[in-house]
């Protein structure tokens, strides 16, 4: 209200002006025409630019105000994680929701996907992930551009696919990432892997293609990634074994008629030989690590009753101050 109080001045000159400018056309006399013609000009002027500074102001508030709620929503967030992790049954440490970290990922899977590194130990340095989309958010752009790995992105959108190329190309022309556009399918993800030259064993498989991902990550046979990255559907109780029917030109249609359950996904993992060893607070991510890998580092039982969480979708908050932007050079 106060912005439209300030606005009354420029409201008059802007109507001054127009009055001038129709009494100039009306027929005044030819004498006082020029000046009623030079007045009603910078009449009309003046308010404009008066306008347009009121305009700008507004504008100013507006973000600020904007600024204002998502720090706020940044600091709830923060304090709904805090609650979470102090429940009576996440008190062991190896659960791996205490070291969410969020740079380049979605949510707090930077940080999970760091630790879990820490305990297993890495080999290759290498990763896949499907759904990287164009790199500034992702589960690898933080191991590919800060902790010196490498490996290979795929992406069924086009322009998405260029854009990282573009952003990427230092990583590119040395080598150490490839990128494919591609529509990946139970079918033909194992051709894709053996023309990007993926090792058979290698250290960190990332699946986010919105629908598909359990039957993409049950055609993988011939590769043994050591770490799973594989989003989940949380809709569903973490005792409900569920499955979306396949369907290999189908994508996500903005319903929750997708993916699979958590239980699902475990019993899965467990005839490819993997644990379920957590899932992301938000709901969004499992995190499987093969049998071979496990030992005492994580919490048992590695079932969906133990490690599921239900959508917090209000923890995917976006920070509007601080735009992300991936880096290049490595962290000693």
């Amino acid at each position: 209200m106060s912005e439209l109080l300030y606005m009354w001045p420029m409201a008059i000159a802007l109507g001054l002006g127009c009055l001038l400018l129709w009494l100039t056309e009306a027929g005044s006399k030819s004498a006082v025409k020029p000046i009623l013609y030079v007045l009603g000009i910078l009449s009309l002027i003046l308010g404009m630019r008066g306008l347009m500074v009121q305009l700008r102001n507004i504008q100013s508030r507006i973000e600020q105000a904007d600024a204002g709620a998502h720090q706020a929503y940044h600091l709830q967030a923060e304090r709904a994680i805090r609650d979470i992790l102090a429940q009576p049954s996440r008190s062991d440490l190896r659960r791996l929701g205490h070291f969410e970290h969020r740079v380049f990922s979605q949510n707090g899977e930077d940080g999970i996907i760091m630790e879990i590194f820490r305990r297993i130990g890495t080999t290759d340095r290498s990763f896949v992930e499907f759904g990287a989309s164009d790199g500034s958010e992702n589960n690898t752009v933080l191991l590919l551009t800060v902790c010196g790995w490498r490996g290979v992105w795929m992406d069924g959108d086009s322009d998405a696919v260029e854009l990282a190329g573009r952003r990427f190309a230092n990583e590119v022309n040395t080598g150490r990432l490839r990128i494919k556009r591609t529509f990946i399918t139970a079918g033909n993800i194992e051709g894709l892997f053996r023309e990007m030259r993926v090792p058979q064993e290698f250290d960190l498989l990332s699946v986010d293609i919105d629908r598909n991902d359990y039957y993409v990550w049950k055609g993988i046979k011939d590769f043994r990634p050591r770490v799973v990255v594989i989003e989940y559907n949380p809709l569903f109780p973490p005792y409900l074994s569920w499955v979306v029917p396949y369907d290999a030109n189908a994508m996500w249609d903005g319903t929750s008629h997708t993916g699979a359950s958590l239980k699902a996904l475990e019993e899965l993992g467990s005839q490819k030989g993997y644990k379920l060893v957590g899932c992301s607070l938000a709901g969004v991510n499992a995190f499987f690590v093969r049998d071979d890998c496990v030992g005492d580092r994580f919490v048992a039982p590695f079932t969906a009753e133990n490690h599921y969480e239900p959508a917090r979708y209000p923890l995917d908050y976006f920070d509007g101050n601080h735009r992300r932007k991936p880096w290049h050079g490595n962290v000693q």
